[in-house]
């Protein structure tokens, strides 16, 4: 959506979405498969070499890995490569369903997110029955600047902590978002649905700079809705949603990834990096306290 990153493969999932292997987010010490800049390669090569393992995989000529990365040179030494094909094989055979873990975490590690620590955060959201009971999740890997919005409230500004403040700090950085959902969505929606996901980044206060790579990766996880490798016909019969009937999803990843994104804040910790660099994490309780005075908060009853 904003092209300042260096993800591999995208075009192919556009052109030929049955075509592509494996979703990598190359990480240095957990399972979640999002790479920093110069560790795209190990990310690939490691997705190939997992993949051709599989069994019933002997015949396989073409593997098609998609590996996605922001650059954390602030925190991390980047130039030290310190990510290995071993460290992405060991993220991809140790991933697992369940929680997952967020924050200052894996490829979050070393992310900042509007002047604080940034990271993995995630988010979803439920439609009601009569809506067609679909889920939308999100999950984030925040890299990126611009004047921080929390449901309204103005917190970058109050914080003193924002864009073009005394001509300092930056809106670049990159953010990773992927986001799944059982609806029955063909490639046409799902890029849609990728799309409204950025509004969400607008929402938390984003400046979408020159500098900061943003791309969103979508998928269904709907049966029916998958195109098989090898079809047995030559004519596809796939469910779909009627475009109508998306209009709540956009609204679901759109407040989906709103949320993920302040969940990859509020869960981050001060972080101290590379050459003695340190991020704070956001300051909690001051946060509260701007979005009570903003009216932004909802008092649990």
């Amino acid at each position: 959506m904003n092209g300042a990153n260096a993800t591999a493969r995208l075009l192919l999932v556009d052109d030929d979405e049955a075509a592509c292997t494996l979703l990598a987010e190359v990480l240095e010490r957990e399972r979640y498969h999002v790479a920093r800049a110069l560790s795209v390669a190990e990310g690939i090569a490691a997705g190939v070499e997992y993949t051709l393992a599989q069994p019933g995989n002997a015949e396989v000529r073409s593997c098609n890995v998609v590996v996605g990365e922001t650059n954390d040179g602030h925190l991390n030494d980047i130039r030290g490569r310190h990510v290995t094909k071993a460290h992405a094989l060991q993220a991809i055979r140790s991933a697992r369903g369940g929680p997952v873990a967020e924050g200052a975490v894996g490829a979050g590690t070393g992310t900042v997110c509007f002047g604080f620590k940034g990271g993995i955060g995630t988010a979803s959201r439920l439609l009601p029955e009569r809506l067609g009971g679909y889920t939308v999740g999100v999950l984030v890997q925040t890299n990126f600047g611009g004047i921080l919005t929390v449901l309204g409230a103005p917190v970058g500004r109050e914080l003193g902590r924002y864009y073009l403040k005394d001509d300092a700090g930056s809106p670049d950085g990159s953010c990773m978002i992927v986001v799944a959902t059982d609806a029955p969505l063909d490639a046409r929606n799902l890029k849609r649905l990728a799309a409204r996901a950025i509004f969400g980044m607008a929402r938390a206060g984003s400046s979408g700079g020159n500098g900061s790579g943003d791309y969103v990766v979508a998928f269904s996880t709907a049966a029916g809705a998958r195109i098989p490798a090898g079809p047995q016909s030559r004519v596809l019969t796939a469910p779909a949603l009627h475009n109508d009937a998306v209009s709540p999803l956009f609204q679901a990843v759109i407040e989906a990834t709103e949320e993920a994104i302040y969940d990859s804040l509020t869960t981050a910790v001060t972080t101290t990096g590379f050459a003695g660099h340190t991020v704070e994490a956001i300051p909690i309780e001051r946060l509260v306290e701007i979005c009570r005075r903003y009216n932004a908060l909802r008092e649990a009853r």
